[in-house]
């Protein structure tokens, strides 16, 4: 028999062996201890007295406090890749969790940052206006490598000085599993980073290519707040968050005549069918310019 916290902490170590970024771990380490905290009151179970019944009283919690439909849909899917995880670790015979039925989603196009906004708001930061930064070289190179180049938070944070090819103009990212991938950096954000390089002040051992003020690694929160703040003062949107950027480079690339496939292969995709939601974006916006124009829409 093996107790639920002790599962918990054996699947996240597990997690951090694969390579899982730091935002998963804090997620499902969340997603796993509110199972646990809901158990609490009538003590902490083995693993093996979970049954279904228990999971399915658990989810009831679930919509009774009024959580989204994402949100609850991420709780499962964390109990169950924990339930698969010790099925195949030996610690349980079957995944209960498998059995919970997980709630419907309506299909949600990414919001989409137009080719103006996005270059307007860079070049806002490089001119310093209307906020004067001393950390301007790296919010730029930051900015620049997220639309650039297309590449998540979690991506940008984990690069290294040794990670980057300026001259060739190739950039190496560490994606979702640790999969490497390499990806190609436009002019525009290698001079940003070549500019951002020569100013950087960090600690001896430390190679992250973008440090905070301490001189070591920047985390994605950091990011986060960043992003959101220069977006906010430029553009006067706080909704703009780093994937934005992402959304994005995809579709201006898609709009202009890149090839599916090979944008699957810049965004460390999968499956196909993750990326060709940006065709969805591409034809709204299509079906918007024809009932703008046409006389007969």
């Amino acid at each position: 028999m093996a107790a639920l916290r002790e599962c918990v902490a054996k699947y996240l170590g597990e997690l951090a062996r694969r390579g899982a970024s730091q935002h998963t771990l804090r997620n499902y380490g969340s997603d796993l201890d509110q199972l646990r905290d809901y158990l609490a009151p009538v003590g902490e179970p083995d693993i093996e007295q979970l049954d279904i019944t228990l999971l399915r009283e658990w989810l009831a919690s679930l919509y009774d406090q009024g959580l989204s439909t994402v949100s609850i849909r991420r709780k499962i899917a964390a109990v169950r890749a924990m339930f698969k995880f010790l099925r195949e670790e030996g610690v349980v015979q079957k995944n209960v969790a498998a059995q919970l039925r997980t709630p419907k989603t309506k299909q949600r196009l990414p919001d989409l940052m137009s080719a103006e906004k996005a270059n307007n708001l860079l070049d806002a930061v490089e001119d310093g206006s209307p906020v004067e930064k001393p950390s301007k070289e790296r919010d730029l190179a930051i900015l620049e490598l997220l639309y650039g180049c297309g590449i998540r938070v979690s991506e940008l944070v984990g690069i290294n000085l040794e990670d980057l090819d300026v001259g060739e103009g190739w950039l190496r990212v560490r994606g979702k599993g640790n999969k490497e991938r390499e990806v190609p950096i436009g002019g525009r954000a290698a001079e940003a980073v070549t500019r951002h390089i020569e100013a950087r002040r960090a600690e001896p051992q430390e190679r992250a290519l973008f440090v905070n003020p301490r001189g070591r690694r920047l985390t994605d929160r950091q990011v986060r707040r960043l992003v959101k703040f220069y977006a906010l003062v430029v553009t006067g949107d706080s909704t703009v968050h780093p994937h934005s950027f992402r959304h994005a480079y995809a579709t201006h690339l898609l709009s202009d005549g890149a090839d599916l496939r090979a944008i699957q292969e810049l965004l460390g995709h999968a499956r196909l069918s993750t990326t060709q939601k940006y065709t969805q974006v591409s034809l709204k916006d299509l079906q918007a310019v024809y009932d703008r124009t046409h006389p007969k829409a």
